[in-house]
């Protein structure tokens, strides 16, 4: 790549020193013709895009394509690939820094490239931009800004995002010169701001205002900002270039080019100077106006970066930057420094000279110091001789150390390793160590996964303890596309390259392959993916209904069966969606629990193709339950009994029965509510029993023993509930006629208890004697609770108990204790 002299390609201007590093020679076929061609780089040494200059005539290549193509190239000159193009002319090229191509064409018509081959997601930049025309375009990291030709701009802030288009303010009437613009990033407001030279002076345009700056030197041919948004490089109409802060406050330096021409392009070399580009002639200006010129035999092209600039010739691929400060501390001619001395004590150590370690000597309080310099200027180097010329000083350095960490020297050899191997011109990355910081390891693996480098981003990968599985998932992904073979000899390829390699995703290559129209290998594809939750997606997306559903039930993911069954209930009838059920009992019992709470029509017909009738008829007693009206109610019972019509179960028949009874019942409690005046409330939704109860206790026993014939109520229940009817009502004398038959259902203790529960001790008491089966201890106790201590002494006599007649004594008084105390003597036995 570059001389072994550390200061080959330096140039001092004014008080700093910039150096210009041949990364490659030898880069396009002289046949290409560079100078017909547009060149747009991708940041972070990225790659370059060639589209022909439709505004200049080129001879014909022997064995190029007729068709236009967008090329794209490394900065080694290794071509990547070859996108057709056939949408027009091309208004806007540029890169992202996730190095996906912009396409920018002159109806507004927006395509985003990735993966540096044909792929893309179209957008459009609206119906102004059809209408007008799109006259040139400003990108920065995410975003551009399109310039129409009615002097319109057009922002999108966001290449992910394309529907973020928004129209910033007016811009005033005028021929714009140039323009640039200032990335969200960098301005107060945190939106893109743009610079245009109209007529004299510069007007600053965001999405609210176009304000003037009030400049009256121009008109201004090129306007350019540099990368940190600080400051704005000029180009005056007599030749000169203004270096002034972007605000438009300050103005920091000038250069006179004596050069009649205007300049093609007006760039930034990182934040510290201006260049100037004709055809083959570089002008590279930095503080206080000072410069080095730079001449070539054919076309260059500038493509700028974040550090500096690449310089694009048919032969070679330069990179021109400010030396960096530990570069210039190590190398730079006379100096005595600590690092220089360090980096002179290894040539003397190799000649075994005692000087080596007088040196060491001479800056041992500096040497921390001195090692970390060496160790940062070795990652600023591009030849690797160099490097290890500096990690050798920084090693010597840091033995000689008592404590010191070796974290960075690793770190350090670490980061050239990559460098080194991303830089070799079959991969064309010429990334510097400021770069390779920026972008980082992962989004430069994704480059070499880009450029179908699989097996360097393998090894880097492991290197660098990232993971693989995206790699191999590309390379899979890519065969799949490229491949003419059949399906099951890329299955049986890719399966086999895979094999044992774990969190692969096989969905995004079975993906692939569908997008491709490769159905079936889509499918085999799947088998192999471990995770029901990507099977299932894209198995529906493929409409393999039914393997979807298998497989999400095999998962045992209840939210992934229940997305299937989401979609398959949105696409299905209800017989299709049904059926698709069948044999999937977990299925079915999901939709049955979903349906319960959510949908009860699809639940009845689940219940009806399912030939469930009684579980279809106990649906429909439930909504009976939740309507407001009788006859409502009724309806919804006459269904239910019609469902299981046909029903040849005994239950059905059982619950056929009840329904029916139910509505006869609902009819008659209205009836009730009509013709019974008891101020009671409403029959409507009583029980039978409630019912019965409820008439006698309004006098209508008539009708409750009607309604015990009618319903079959069992002898038992209702004297049970006339009994407490009656209790209730304190109709009196209707439970003495009732207590004049022989004998009850019940017995008769119930009666005597719920009657002295009334308090009625009187009435009570005349069902005691009915009570035989009852013994005559409790039948004493009964007579006591009544209050009738000679009656229970009688009893205790007839049961010749002479206990409980002495017990009965204690409870008597008056003429009761006189009868008490006669039947004691008459149980005593005579001396």
């Amino acid at each position: 790549m570059t001389s072994t002299n550390p200061r080959a390609g330096w140039e001092r201007i004014d008080n700093q020193f910039y150096r210009k590093i041949r990364l490659y020679e030898q880069v396009f076929d002289p046949d290409l013709e560079l100078e017909n061609y547009l060149v747009a780089g991708a940041p972070y040494s990225g790659a370059l895009a060639l589209w022909r200059n439709e505004s200049k005539i080129s001879r014909y290549r022997v064995g190029g394509s007729a068709k236009p193509t967008i090329d794209i190239y490394s900065s080694s000159g290794k071509l990547i690939s070859n996108i057709s193009w056939d949408k027009g002319s091309i208004r806007g090229l540029g890169w992202s820094d996730d190095e996906q191509l912009l396409v920018i064409t002159e109806d507004g018509t927006v395509r985003c490239y990735f993966g540096l081959h044909e792929d893309f997601t179209p957008f459009s930049l609206g119906l102004e931009a059809e209408e007008h025309g799109v006259a040139s375009c400003r990108f920065w990291s995410h975003g551009f800004v399109a310039l129409l030709s009615n002097n319109t701009l057009v922002a999108v802030s966001s290449f992910r995002e394309p529907h973020s288009v928004q129209q910033l303010a007016a811009v005033p009437d005028g021929k714009v010169y140039a323009w640039s613009l200032i990335p969200p990033a960098y301005t107060l407001s945190r939106s893109v701001e743009v610079l245009l030279a109209i007529d004299k002076t510069i007007f600053v345009v965001d999405a609210t205002e176009a304000e003037d700056r009030g400049l009256s030197d121009g008109p201004f041919s090129h306007v350019s900002v540099s990368p940190n948004g600080r400051f704005a490089a000029l180009y005056t109409e007599d030749g000169k270039v203004w270096v002034v802060g972007s605000d438009f406050q300050n103005k920091y330096s000038e250069y006179d080019s004596k050069v009649k021409t205007p300049p093609a392009r007006l760039y930034w070399c990182g934040n510290d100077s201006v260049i100037l580009a004709w055809e083959d002639e570089i002008h590279m200006v930095g503080p206080n106006g000072a410069a080095a010129k730079y001449f070539y035999d054919g076309q260059v092209h500038v493509v700028p970066d974040i550090d500096g600039i690449r310089l694009i010739t048919n032969d070679s691929c330069e990179f021109v930057h400010k030396v960096p400060d530990a570069s210039e501390e190590v190398f730079k001619v006379g100096s005595t420094t600590p690092p220089s001395v360090l980096l002179d004590s290894i040539d003397l150590l190799e000649q075994k000279s005692p000087k080596a370690d007088e040196n060491i000597q001479r800056i041992k309080s500096s040497l921390p110091d001195a090692v970390e310099t060496c160790i940062r200027a070795a990652g600023q180097e591009y030849d690797q001789a160099l490097q290890k010329q500096l990690l050798r000083a920084a090693s010597f350095g840091k033995s000689v150390l008592d404590l010191y960490s070796s974290d960075e020297f690793v770190d350090m050899i670490n980061d050239l390793r990559v460098l080194n191997a991303v830089r070799d011109y079959r991969i064309g990355l010429p990334l510097s160590y400021e770069q390779y910081l920026r972008l980082g390891p992962e989004r430069l693996i994704t480059r070499l996964i880009n450029r179908r480098e699989y097996l360097l981003a393998i090894k880097l990968s492991e290197f660098l303890n990232l993971s693989v599985t995206k790699i191999y998932v590309h390379w899979a992904s890519q065969k799949v596309k490229s491949s003419s073979a059949d399906d099951d000899s890329i299955h049986e390829v890719i399966t086999e390259r895979l094999r044992g390699k774990h969190g692969v995703s096989f969905e995004a290559i079975a993906r692939t392959a569908y997008d491709e129209g490769r159905g079936h290998l889509a499918t085999s594809l799947l088998n192999h993916e471990p995770r029901s939750g990507k099977q299932v997606p894209l198995l529906l997306s493929m409409e393999e209904d039914d393997i979807a559903l298998n497989k999400a039930i095999e998962s045992g993911d209840t939210d992934l069966i229940f997305f299937v069954l989401l979609h398959l209930r949105k696409k299905l009838h209800h017989a299709a969606f049904f059926r698709s059920l069948s044999e999937k009992p977990l299925a079915g019992a999901l939709v049955e629990s979903s349906a319960r709470s959510q949908d009860t029509e699809l639940l009845k017909d689940l219940y009806y193709q399912d030939d469930r009738p009684i579980d279809g008829s106990n649906l429909l007693l439930e909504e009976a339950t939740r309507q407001p009206a009788v006859q409502a109610v009724i309806d919804k019972l006459k269904l239910a009994a019609r469902v299981l019509a046909d029903a040849k179960d005994p239950a059905a028949v059982l619950q056929t029965r009840a329904l029916t009874e139910a509505t006869q019942l609902l009819k008659m409690q209205e009836a009730f509510d009509k013709d019974v005046a008891d101020n009671t409330g409403s029959y409507v939704g009583l029980s039978v029993n409630e019912t019965m109860f409820r008439l006698i206790r309004s006098g209508y026993s008539k009708r409750a023993a009607k309604m015990q014939s009618d319903f079959k109520v069992p002898d038992k229940t209702w004297w049970w509930v006339r009994l407490r009817a009656l209790v209730a009502a304190r109709l009196w004398g209707e439970l003495e006629e009732v207590g004049k038959v022989k004998k009850s259902p019940i017995g008769w203790e119930p009666f005597y208890n719920e009657v002295l529960g009334a308090g009625n001790t009187r009435l009570a008491s005349t069902f005691i004697p009915k009570c035989t089966n009852v013994p005559p201890a409790e039948r004493i106790e009964m007579w006591v609770k009544c209050g009738m201590v000679v009656k229970a002494g009688e009893e205790a006599v007839k049961a010749k108990d002479l206990n409980a007649l002495e017990l009965l004594r204690t409870k008597a008084s008056g003429a009761q204790l006189g009868e008490i105390e006669r039947m004691i003597n008459q149980l005593q036995p005579r001396r």
